[in-house]
C-alpha cells in the first residue's frame, strides 16, 4: 500500500492571501514576472544562500543519508542534488512502465474531447501542448501527473528506451502548482514547460513534459535535440520550487496500477518513487 495525500483546499495563510484577495492578486502579478524569477533563480545560484540549506532539510525533515555526500555551493547546488543509485533502484523489465521521478501521481483518461481534470479542472491537451494533430493522437489514453513537492528529489529520467524528437518550450507566466491556484487559474496555460514526443520501445508514443512552477526559473534538460535514449537515463532537473512532470501514454499501450487509479477517482495522490514500477505494457500479439 502507497502512501496517498488529498489536496486540502484551505492551503497556507499567504497562498490564500495571493489568490483570494484583490491586494494579494496585484502583488501576485509582479510577483510572476520572469525578471522575479531570474533575480530568485541568480540569488539561489549564488553562494548567500548556502546557510538556507540547514533550515530547509530540518522543516522538510530530508534524509541525506540517500544523496551523494557533497559541499554545496549554492541553495540550488543542493536542491538538484543527485541520489545515490542504490536508493532509487531502476525496473528494467521491459514491460515495466515505471515513474520518471520522485512525486504525488494522478492517473487520468483522456477523453474523446480531448480533456481530463485535475482537482475540478478541465485541462485540454491540446492547451497544454498547443499542437491539435499531436493532442489528437493522444485520445482514449492516460495522462499521468506527477507532483514535485520542495521535499522531493528534483531530477526526472526517461521511463523506457527509444528516440527522443527535439524539444518544444513554451514559456509563460509562472505560478505556483500548490492546489488553491487550480480554484482560479489553468495552471499549465500560465506556466512555462518544455515537452518531448517520445518513440519509446515498449509502450508506443509518448509525451513527456516539464512544467515550472513559481519561482522556478529554469527547467534544465540534459539534451534538446533529436537522440536515442536508454531507460533509466537521467533526462533532467528543477531548480528551486515546486514543479510538474506530465507523461501522456496512447491507447491500449499501458494498463497501469489499479491502486494508483482507484487513488485519483477518490482524489488521491498516490507517492511514487523513481524506477518504481507503476504500470505494464499491454501484449500487442
Amino acid at each position: 500500500m502507497r502512501k496517498t495525500e488529498r489536496y486540502d483546499p484551505t492551503e497556507s495563510g499567504s497562498l490564500l492571501f495571493l489568490y483570494s484577495s484583490i491586494y494579494g492578486r496585484m502583488f501576485l502579478k509582479l510577483l510572476t514576472r520572469p525578471f522575479i524569477s531570474k533575480f530568485v533563480g541568480k540569488y539561489m545560484d549564488s553562494r548567500f544562500s548556502v546557510g538556507k540549506i540547514t533550515s530547509f532539510l530540518k522543516k522538510n525533515d530530508i534524509d541525506m543519508k540517500e544523496y551523494e555526500d557533497k559541499q554545496y555551493s549554492s541553495f540550488n547546488d543542493f536542491f538538484t542534488r543527485k541520489i545515490r543509485p542504490e536508493y532509487r533502484p531502476f525496473d528494467m523489465s521491459d514491460a515495466a512502465f515505471v515513474s520518471p521521478c520522485d512525486a504525488l501521481v494522478s492517473v487520468y483518461p483522456i477523453t474523446p474531447d480531448s480533456t481530463y481534470v485535475i482537482k475540478d479542472t478541465p485541462y485540454s491537451v491540446e492547451s497544454l501542448l498547443r499542437d491539435k494533430e499531436l493532442a489528437e493522437k493522444f485520445v482514449g489514453g492516460s495522462a499521468l501527473v506527477f507532483r514535485l513537492c520542495v521535499h522531493h528529489y528534483h531530477r526526472y529520467y526517461y521511463f523506457d528506451s527509444g528516440r527522443q524528437e527535439p524539444s518544444v518550450k513554451i514559456p509563460g507566466v509562472l505560478h505556483t502548482v500548490q492546489p488553491i491556484a487550480l480554484e482560479r487559474h489553468d495552471y499549465f496555460k500560465e506556466n512555462s514547460r518544455s515537452y518531448n514526443l517520445l518513440h519509446t520501445s515498449h509502450f508506443g508514443d509518448s509525451v513527456m513534459c516539464e512544467v515550472g512552477a513559481l519561482m522556478v526559473g529554469r527547467i534544465t534538460n540534459a539534451d534538446d535535440g533529436e537522440f536515442l535514449f536508454e531507460k533509466g537515463r537521467e533526462k533532467g532537473y528543477f531548480e528551486f520550487g515546486g514543479s510538474t512532470v506530465v507523461v501522456l501514454v496512447e491507447k491500449d499501450r499501458v494498463t497501469f496500477d489499479d491502486e494508483l487509479v482507484r487513488n485519483t477517482q477518490n482524489g488521491l495522490e498516490t507517492e511514487v518513487k523513481c524506477g518504481e514500477k507503476i504500470g505494464e505494457a499491454i501484449s500487442k500479439r
